[in-house]
């Protein structure tokens, strides 16, 4: 039987290996930026460029965010506190802990 810590542990890795290969994108834009002439101003790849870096970094960004929200949940694992919402206290359902392991609301409360 897969445990809430289990499951949040395996997303954990995978948003960590999702970094990871969001870390090597990065540094493979930068790379090719430095080793062209691009003048993302008056070069048409120059804006090509900008856009595939501002991409992967609003990717790493939102896969960071991601990694936080599931340490959270591991620290209301260890407190107890797992599956209760944080606004109003009743239990997270079920379901919702399926689709969202790291939910920190019920849907009543994420609604607002």
């Amino acid at each position: 039987m897969t445990t809430a810590r289990d499951r949040l542990l395996g997303l954990r890795r995978e948003v960590e290996l999702t970094l990871g290969r969001l870390g090597a994108e990065h540094a493979a834009v930068v790379a090719a930026s430095r080793d062209s002439n691009a003048d993302d101003e008056h070069d048409p790849e120059g804006a090509t460029i900008a856009f595939e870096r501002a991409q992967v970094d609003a990717l790493a960004r939102a896969a960071s965010e991601r990694l936080a929200e599931i340490d959270a949940a591991l620290e209301r694992v260890d407190s107890g506190r797992y599956g209760v919402c944080e606004r109003c206290g009743a239990p997270i359902a079920a379901a919702r802990l399926a689709v969202r392991p790291a939910a920190a609301t019920c849907v009543a409360c994420a609604a607002r």
